[in-house]
């Protein structure tokens, strides 16, 4: 009897998952690094444009109030004069006018806003009159400008932010911001996180700079993919494909049905309907809209856009003061909440002043990073030579990847430059660009 003396084969050493990790983040590291400085340096102007405007945006409400205050508020007085006859007033001084709603006002100082649109205004734009409630008498006519009645200051400062006065062309500016902005912000957090346990020997100006623009980021970076989102939602091209994958999958913004049947009856007026609505529970600051057309009912609509967001609306008929339809934002899908909920938030009225101050820090901190960013990108100029900008990050670290990892990441980016078109065009420009330039430095180097 033998025993065998063969030795078993030695087991394969486990892969240290660590080292892996390392291993791909290196790979992966420089591409990042070219993206978020590449991205950075192109829609830094246009996010600091959209900082100082946001910001000039977010107080614009209480500067309204006290430039047009005479327009706004009236004196507080016992008794009121019907809508309906306010609105005749108002009627009377705009010939060739259509009146489009009556906002009565929430408070007793608070003039009524009577609606008008009119030849000659500029889409989104309306004609208001304001009515002393109490009176009857006109406090002033103004144009206004989109659902939340901006007047004029606020309008003008709506308008730069969304498009610089330029037109649909100024728009782009906003949404290559929006677009790229999420890029930036992710591409980042990755570099931050990816960098956070080394140590450096000597603090440089650059390295404080960077400490400083890396934690700043860290802390922004939910604000700051929360706006690019919601920019996003009103954009020129990304705005309609994302509501046409809302509509597709029944996610838009429902509305009451205000169809009734058609009735000889007296039409029981603003306010008649006014009263009905109040009389369902239909509280807060309000629009009347008048039916459409024969065969359609008044609309009752909550404007309130703080919280809780109240945005229930009614259908009344005009012959009976009957409450035809009821929707409540309840009933909202939640598409629709997170649509109204962010756009509110955004524009800095849903939390009130808390959101104003919030958004406030958001910009003044997303400019010193971009600041920071600038500043870095000027320190890593040669010390010699000819170049007068800080050197990018080296090209090429795309070929670094592996193919199993490369091919669903460019499925992904083209998928999302489909659906953001300014996105995909733009970086299609970057690629074409950069391959350009390295043509040239080895026409150059040769």
């Amino acid at each position: 009897m033998s025993i065998d003396q063969r030795e078993e084969p030695a087991a394969e050493p486990m892969a240290d998952p660590v080292a892996a990790f390392r291993s791909g983040w290196a790979v992966i590291r420089p591409l990042l690094l070219r993206l978020h400085f590449y991205a950075g340096v192109f829609i830094g102007p246009f996010l600091l444009v959209a900082a100082v405007t946001g910001l000039a945006y977010v107080w614009a409400p209480q500067v309204e109030q006290a430039v047009y205050d005479h327009e706004l508020h009236v004196p507080a007085a016992a008794g009121t004069v019907s809508l309906d006859q306010q609105a005749a007033t108002a009627k009377a001084l705009v010939p060739g006018g259509t009146l489009t709603g009556v906002r009565p006002g929430p408070a007793p100082t608070d003039s009524t806003q009577v609606i008008f649109t009119r030849p000659g205004l500029e889409p989104s734009y309306h004609w208001t009159v304001f009515v002393d409630p109490h009176t009857g008498d006109v406090r002033g006519q103004l144009e206004t400008y989109g659902s939340g009645q901006a007047l004029p200051l606020r309008g003008w400062i709506d308008v730069l932010h969304r498009s610089l006065h330029l037109g649909d062309f100024g728009r782009l500016y906003t949404e290559l911001a929006a677009s790229w902005l999420w890029v930036v912000v992710l591409a980042g957090l990755a570099l931050w996180f990816g960098r956070r346990r080394r140590k450096r020997a000597a603090a440089s100006r650059r390295a404080r700079l960077l400490s400083w623009h890396g934690r700043t980021g860290l802390v922004l970076a939910i604000g700051l993919l929360f706006l690019s989102a919601t920019g996003l939602t009103w954009s020129q091209y990304a705005g309609s494909s994302i509501t046409e994958l809302r509509t597709q999958l029944n996610w838009t913004t429902p509305s009451v049905p205000a169809a009734v049947p058609v009735s000889s009856g007296r039409d029981i007026g603003f306010e008649g309907v006014r009263e009905a609505t109040v009389r369902a529970g239909l509280t807060g600051p309000v629009e009347v809209r008048p039916p459409a057309a024969p065969g359609k009912a008044y609309v009752v609509a909550q404007v309130g856009r703080t919280w809780p967001v109240r945005a229930d609306s009614m259908a009344v008929d005009p012959s009976t003061g009957t409450i035809t339809g009821t929707l409540r934002f309840a009933d909202y899908n939640l598409a629709a909440k997170l649509s109204t909920w962010g756009i509110d938030t955004h524009m800095g009225f849903l939390f009130g002043i808390w959101n104003q101050i919030v958004l406030t820090l958001l910009a003044v901190a997303l400019i010193a990073v971009i600041v920071w960013g600038y500043r870095m990108w000027w320190l890593r100029r040669p010390a010699r030579g000819a170049a007068r900008a800080g050197r990018p990050p080296a090209r090429g670290t795309w070929r670094r990847i592996p193919g199993r990892v490369l091919a669903p990441v460019l499925v992904v980016v083209a998928v999302i430059g489909y659906y953001l078109p300014l996105f995909g065009l733009s970086l299609l420009g970057f690629l074409i660009l950069d391959g350009l330039l390295e043509m040239r430095r080895r026409k150059v180097a040769a």
